[in-house]
This record gives structure tokens, sequence and C-alpha cells, in this order.
């Protein structure tokens, strides 16, 4: 048997775990018409088949009509959920892992204009900031009505033949009734902490009539709501006392803070440019106090932390839940010694970022995640091999070059810098994005070990491609900044990208026209405050940044919010001119019929990337198929076999910025679906 303290067998009442990793609630927004069906089970699986020792389902899954997902939650108030799930569990089960789920009532915590337009409830008519509902009071039969609705849900759970459920209580209803910020009832479900816990007690006995003693509950809740005037650490350690010893309850599974706010969520789940495992210690005290079954997840997101986690007897079982969704075979390296081969999780939050703005979890890493039914995480090997030359190291270059080479081609690559990297080199030059830098190094690492050739130094042209005598050439040189955005001067501005590498010295009275809406004009800000400089981000949207997306955005508006930042929107630069030795700038408006004015020392345009193509281009008439792309084979997955040129001796193909200006994941994605078929 292992030492390993991550891989020691646990057992939680009746229930043996195999390991003490476990992905802990979430919800991926994977599911059709509220089900878990086909690509939410499939997600599962493979985690399963990987070794995790239990999957938590749904973060969320929704016990009530009137509490409706404001991304796409699982319906647990459906009795057509117990046979999704069941097909879920036993698939899971079939590969050894124990398999739960996560029911909450959101209380507040949505919206009153979703699905069927019924009133929010909550303990008081106070709005939620994140979600801007004002509530309806709940009064004494919307009270027993829910907690029925809880034990109703719980019962489906169990005749799905899942290994138990979590009650969520923290932001949600539950956790409404328990803080005196929320909670403002009168009589026996308001006022003193045991009256405001009543609820959740009230519930349990409903839910332990229903599924009996045997069936694993237990309540992932806030310790610490961490505001003024909320649930207090002592409030926190003597609730943990009373769930423990109510005997109702089989685990805690403890977070810490608050969740109304943008700011709050990413307090609660960390993201890049945050501290890892901020609330580990936290946790290991509420087990200290009860010693009683303790989980606990948030940006735990490397096997040494996890395994110090166990090993010091902080937590029983240790979440790595967004680190499953970069590497669902987390587990299956560290049994095959191949910790180092481990796809690092670079706390992005691409995931959850989109379910917050109604898309379904992708990870910026790894695009197969969420898509295992048409982009499975194996690579199939070639019938034959190929040689494959790729032009540009980038996140989208290497991916290619990942992909093919783990398909037994010949692969080689040409990179015009010293080093991989591309955008990515550039944009983890601020400190609080220095973890993108893992997604070339991991990349990088792979290709090592697969054999690829690397080139540096060789700004590639077409007679250098030609004499590679390649199969296929896989165009992935990214792009330059589009700056010519104005009706006069645009040689007067620099780009975002001219302040990140250094090659513009930072203003001291600096506007930013931000018409991406993406990273380096909040990063080109950054460093332009911390050099002392006064800045205003400009932009003609409606809001700024929308590409960075919410719990993104928070490590940068703390930054940027200590310094002279100011943000405009609805404005758009029209022009610049040189006005002795500073720069005035005409704004206008796409509302119409409105000028104004800035005087300034630097204009800084961010606006996206044009392909930097002309190696394509030199390419393409040698090419067989003249640099086309069959859409619908990209898509379904076969071959491409378009032939446009029967003097071509290569298939040629772009990839990434190269094509037109997106994200890393487009990039990604872009060489993934690609390489895997040539």
């Amino acid at each position: 048997m292992s030492s390993d303290p991550l891989l020691q067998p646990y057992r939680l009442k009746h229930l043996d775990l195999r390991n003490r990793l476990m992905i802990t609630s979430h919800e991926p927004a994977y599911p059709e018409d509220g089900m878990p069906k086909e690509r939410y089970r499939a997600y599962h699986v493979e985690r399963a088949r990987a070794g995790v020792a239990l999957t938590m389902t749904a973060g969320s899954a929704s016990v009530a009509r009137d509490s409706p997902p404001v991304f796409n939650n699982i319906l647990a108030w459906k009795d057509e959920v117990v046979g999704w799930m069941k097909e879920l569990t036993d698939a899971c089960h079939d590969e050894g892992c124990a398999v739960m789920i996560q029911l909450t009532h959101l209380g507040r915590r949505t919206r009153w204009d979703k699905a069927d337009w019924l009133p929010v409830v909550s303990t008081s008519h106070e709005r939620e900031p994140a979600h801007r509902a004002f509530p309806k009071k709940a009064e004494d039969w919307d009270i027993a009505r829910i907690i029925e609705d809880y034990a109703d849900a719980a019962e489906r759970m169990q005749v799905a033949g899942l290994d138990g459920i979590e009650l969520q209580a923290y932001g949600h209803l539950m956790d409404q009734f328990w803080s005196p910020l929320t909670n403002d009832l009168e009589g026996p479900y308001g006022g003193s902490l045991d009256n405001r816990l009543r609820f959740t007690f009230d519930t349990l006995r409903a839910i332990r009539a229903r599924v009996g003693d045997d069936f694993i509950v237990g309540v992932r809740y806030t310790g610490d709501e961490d505001l003024p005037g909320g649930l207090s650490k002592a409030d926190g350690l003597e609730i943990s006392r009373l769930l423990k010893d109510c005997g109702m309850v089989d685990f805690l599974n403890v977070v810490k803070g608050h969740i109304d706010t943008d700011a709050g969520l990413t307090d609660v789940i960390p993201v890049q440019g945050m501290r890892s495992a901020p609330h580990l210690d936290f946790a290991g005290e509420i087990r200290a106090a009860t010693g009683f079954p303790t989980f606990h997840a948030a940006k735990i997101q490397d096997v040494a932390t996890a395994r110090h986690a166990i090993a010091s007897g902080k937590l029983d079982m240790v979440g790595m839940t967004r680190a499953h969704m970069a590497d669902p075979h987390i587990v299956a390296k560290i049994l095959r010694g191949e910790e180092d081969r481990i796809r690092p999780c670079v706390g992005a939050n691409y995931c959850l970022d989109r379910i917050y703005q109604g898309g379904m979890a992708l990870c910026l890493h790894n695009p197969s995640t969420g898509r295992e039914l048409e982009q499975p995480h194996a690579i199939a090997k070639a019938e034959a091999p190929r040689r494959v030359v790729i032009i540009g190291a980038g996140p989208a270059g290497l991916e290619a070059a990942r992909v093919a080479a783990e398909r037994g081609h010949e692969v080689i690559v040409h990179e015009a810098a010293n080093d991989p990297g591309g955008q990515v080199r550039l944009t983890a030059q601020t400190p609080r994005r220095a973890e993108m830098i893992s997604l070339i190094d991991w990349r990088f690492a792979e290709c090592t070990r697969l054999g690829v050739t690397f080139r540096f130094n060789s700004f590639a042209d077409a007679d250098t491609v030609l004499a590679e005598q390649p199969d296929v050439v896989v165009v992935a040189t990214g792009g330059l900044p589009h700056t010519e955005v104005l009706d006069e001067g645009d040689d007067l501005v620099v780009s975002a990208w001219d302040i990140l590498s250094g090659d513009a010295r930072p203003g001291s009275n600096v506007l930013i026209y931000d018409d991406a809406g993406d990273y380096p004009a909040l990063q080109a800000a950054e460093k332009i405050a911390e050099a002392g400089g006064r800045v205003e981000i400009m932009t003609r949207d409606r809001s700024f940044a929308p590409e960075v997306m919410a719990m993104s955005l928070t490590p940068a508006m703390r930054a940027l919010q200590k310094h002279d930042v100011t943000f405009t929107v609805t404005w758009k630069l029209d022009a610049v001119r040189r006005d002795g030795n500073q720069i005035l700038a005409t704004v206008g408006s796409d509302y119409g019929g409105v000028t104004r004015e800035r005087r300034v020392d630097q204009v800084v345009v961010n606006h996206g990337t044009r392909p930097l193509d002309d190696i394509y281009f030199e390419l393409r008439p040698g090419s067989t198929n003249l640099g086309e792309v069959d859409y619908e084979t990209l898509v379904e997955g076969r071959p491409q076999a378009v032939r446009r040129n029967d003097a071509g001796s290569y298939q040629l193909f772009r990839v990434g910025d190269a094509v037109a200006a997106r994200n890393t994941h487009a990039a990604i994605y872009d060489a993934l679906r690609l390489a895997r078929t040539l």
C-alpha cells in the first residue's frame, strides 16, 4: 500500500472512499432542460475513471420551482431528474467512484424574471447586489413548503442511488436564515442564533424522515462571513459544533467568506493572482474544534498543497475541483508516478466566469473539458505518420505540436523568438498574471517529451518551411496589435503591448482607449499607475473589460483602485493631435451629437490584434487545399480532405490569432481539433 497521504482510503460512515481526493460540488452548466444528460455524465465519468474518490455533482441543484437557476443548474425538484442521476451515478460507481449532489434553495441569489417569474423569496427584503432581485420576505407557508421541497429532492437522490447529499448554506437561502445581515424575521425563525438555525434543523429532520439514518447528509457552509455585522468566526465555530451534535449531519464542508458581491465570491473562490489555499488553515481549525469529518476546497490547485492538507490533519477529504477541470487524470498520474505531467490549473477562472455570464464551464487550458463527447482527452494514434511543420510556438502552435506528436507524427516547430510563449509570455509579465506561463511550460515539456523538434530564433519564410519537406503546415504566428482606429493621429498613439513590453515608457497623464475589453488594457493601466501615472480607461461599451468577466476582474480592480485610475464608459476616441508637448484627444459617442476633449501626455489604444499572416499567404499557392478548411468536417472531428490544387505538395492551415483575434482558449481549441485529425 502506498504511503502517500492522498492515496489512503477513508471511511465516511458506511462509505469506503478509495483515496482522499474529491471534486467538490460545482455546476459546470452542462444540463439540458435542467437534466444531467450525456455531456454532464461524460464529464463526471472521465474523472471517476481516472481515480478520484468522490465526485460531488451540481453546485446548487434547485429543490424548488421558486428557486430558478441564474445559470444552467440541475432541477432537483423534477421527478424526471431521478433517471438521469441514476445513469450518472451507476456509471461513476462502475469506475469505483462515489457520487453525491448539492441541494439548495437559492433564496434571494437569483432573479424574478427567470423560469416561471415567481417572486424571489428570502428572510428579508434586502437585495443581493450580485443578482439585483428585491425579494419577498418569507411567510410561514413559504418556509413549510420549502422544507418539504428539500425532503422531496433528497428522496429523489436516494432513489437515484447516490451515496449522499450536501446542503448548501453560504449565500443561499439556508445561510440567509443564518446571517443577522439578511434575517430580519420575527418569531421562531428570526432573532437569536438558535432561531436563525431552526430552518436548517427543521429541514434536516424532514430529510431524515424521508431517507433514514444511513443515507449520508452533509452541509457546505460558511464558518465566517467575514463581513461587519455578519456571522463571525465564533459564530461559525458554534454552528459547526451544533451541526456535529445534532446527529443528523455526517460531514462538514467549510468555506470562509460571503458571495453576495463579485469581490466577495472571488475571495471565497480565489482566482489567478490571489493566494493559494487561503482558507485551508481556517478549515483545519474547524476540524480541530469539532473532531468531525471535514472537507474543503478553495484554490487548492497543486498536489503538494493537497497532500499537506491531509498529512497535517487539517482535512479528511480535499477538494481539487478546478484542478480536475484542467486535468481530470490527476489521481491516475499520481498513481503512475507522473505528477510532473499533471496539467496545472492556472487560476484563469474561465470556467466559473463563463457560467456566471450564462455559458457552460470551459477550461482555458484544456478544451476537452465539457467536450468529452466531441473532443476526448485521449489522443488516438494516426494510421500513418506524417511530417508536420508548425510556425509559431505560442499556445496554439504548442498545442498543435503536442497533439500532432501524440498522434505519432514527426513535428518541427519554427519560432522567431528565443523562447516559446507568444502573447502569453507578455501577459505573464504582470505579477498577478504570472501563472499564465504554466500554459506554455506544460505544453513545451510535453512536446519535448514527445520528441518535437524546436527551431528557435527562426523567422521562417516560405523557403525555410519548404526545405523541411512538410506534409502539413500549420501557421500559428499569432497577431500584432492594431491601433489604426482614429480619424486622425494614429501615429501619436502606442499600444497596450508597447507599455507591457517596455517599448514605450508610461506617461504621467494617460488616456487608455480600450476597444477590445480584454486584459492588456487593464495590465497597461496597472503598470502606468504603479509608475505614478494618472490613468483614464475609456470604452465605447456600456461596461468596461467585458472579456475579462466578473471574478477575474476582482484582482485587477483591487490593484487599480489603489491608484489614480478612473473608468469612463459609452465614450469613444475619435482623434488625437499634438498640442505643444501634450496630446489633445477628441472623444465622441455612438449615441451621437456630442464631443469632448482630453488633454494628456500619452494615449494608449487596445483594439485587439490583426493576423501576422504573411507566411500563410506565401505558402498558400503551393498547398493542396489552398488554405481552405471544411468546417463541417472540422466540427465533426474528421480529417480534412479539401483538395483545390493538384500541384500542391502539403496541406496548409491557420490556427489561433493568425486567423483572427480571439482568446487563449479559442487558440488552443483551434489547434486541438485540427491536429487530432491530421
